[in-house]
């Protein structure tokens, strides 16, 4: 599901928006671990900044949280609008 390419759109974002999907088509679910950066590096042959990247890019839109030491989760998107 996915595929990056080089081109105008960033990696990170391509990225983003490839876990973004998922999550909103319901492969990952609220509570569900994201892939790991060495899944992740594995299946897309990027490199772990810009993963890295991507990862914060959705947790600046509250689509995952991280919880330090433990990993990233996809977010309860109720509990996220909560707060708006």
């Amino acid at each position: 599901m996915g595929q990056i390419t080089d081109g105008p759109v960033p990696k990170y974002a391509q990225l983003a928006s490839i876990l973004r999907r998922r999550i909103e088509s319901g492969a990952l679910a609220p509570g569900d671990p994201i892939p790991s950066e060495t899944a992740l590096e594995g299946e897309f042959g990027l490199a772990r900044g810009t993963i890295r990247k991507a990862v914060a890019m959705l947790r600046e839109e509250g689509v995952i949280v991280t919880t330090r030491g433990k990993g990233s989760y996809v977010a309860d998107q109720n509990e996220s609008r909560a707060g708006e």
